[in-house]
């Protein structure tokens, strides 16, 4: 089944012109199922990129879904228009009334800032607590990933000494997760981030188990052990030029950045960049949707009831 998306959000005309499958609302609301309901709350400033990176990866299960956009009302976007916004977006106090099999959070580009001087934390404390009860299963990525350990643990975030930027080699840790089912021993993820949560503070947490890690990168994904609340470090979800367009924008700008660790071959930033995260990337997201479906009951609003 495909990933049900309204038919002008310019995500779709992008799935159309790749051959992945969407389906209109209209055309969903015409069949005899119900599908999961995902939020994705996008705390990115490119959002439509960002809509488009995880629409791309939700579409390839055989179940269903439909995606609807969350986004903090107390921050003014402006890298996207604002007609984008009122068309596509809700914000929490839209949605406070609803329940969702699955809900995703996204990296945002404030990690070396204090979690209580982000201008919107107040409300993403509301979004946490909110998917904490109205959710089945909860993925927080990257900078999302360590505010809600914060949230939900006090876990802070450290500095590094540089940032961590580029391509890296990870271990599948957990040999029976469902959630890695099919992986690799050994896979390959972007990072790009100055901070990260320790794994010895991660392991101090005795609800979480650390499923992937890396020797340089550290952990990359912890989680509980039924799925309700899932920490990715790094960015699955990049698209193959996304590192490309942060080291150009670095460069150009004037700014210190390294050339992203195996990413250019032979390091040559005029080289198109290998791709080698893409087949775990759809992996990752296709088994976080059948974990939802075996998880959440029938009955949308018995989420939160068990």
């Amino acid at each position: 089944m495909p990933v049900i998306i309204p038919s002008d959000l310019p995500a779709y005309k992008t799935m159309e012109n790749e051959n992945i499958f969407v389906m209109s609302k209209e055309r969903a609301e015409s069949q005899d199922i119900r599908p999961l309901e995902i939020a994705l709350v996008n705390l990115m400033p490119t959002k439509i990129d960002t809509e488009t990176q995880f629409v791309r990866l939700l579409s390839n299960s055989p179940i269903q879904i439909n995606v609807e956009f969350i986004h903090t009302g107390t921050h003014e976007s402006k890298n996207t228009s604002e007609s984008h916004m009122k068309s596509f977006y809700k914000s929490i106090s839209e949605v406070r009334s609803k329940k969702y099999d699955g809900m995703i959070v996204t990296g945002a580009p404030v990690e070396l800032m204090e979690f209580e001087d982000v201008d919107y934390w107040d409300e993403l404390k509301e979004v946490l607590e909110f998917s904490h009860n109205n959710v089945t299963s909860a993925m927080y990525i990257c900078w999302g990933a360590q505010a809600a350990l914060n949230y939900f643990y006090g876990l802070q975030k450290k500095k590094l000494t540089a940032k961590l930027f580029g391509v890296f080699e990870h271990e599948k840790k957990h040999r029976t997760c469902m959630l890695l089912n099919g992986f690799d021993d050994i896979f390959y993820v972007p990072h790009s981030r100055h901070t990260e949560i320790q794994k010895s503070d991660i392991e101090a947490v005795k609800e979480l188990f650390i499923l992937a890690e890396s020797e340089k990168a550290g952990v990359h994904i912890a989680s509980t052990d039924n799925y309700s609340k899932i920490f990715i470090m790094g960015h699955s979800e990049y698209d193959p030029l996304t590192l490309k367009k942060e080291y150009d924008r670095d460069i150009s700008q004037g700014k210190e950045i390294n050339i992203p660790i195996n990413y250019y071959p032979d390091d040559n930033p005029l080289k198109t960049p290998f791709v080698k995260w893409r087949s775990h990337a759809n992996l990752l997201f296709k088994n976080w949707i059948n974990v939802i479906y075996q998880e959440t009951p029938y009955d949308i609003n018995d989420i939160g009831k068990q």
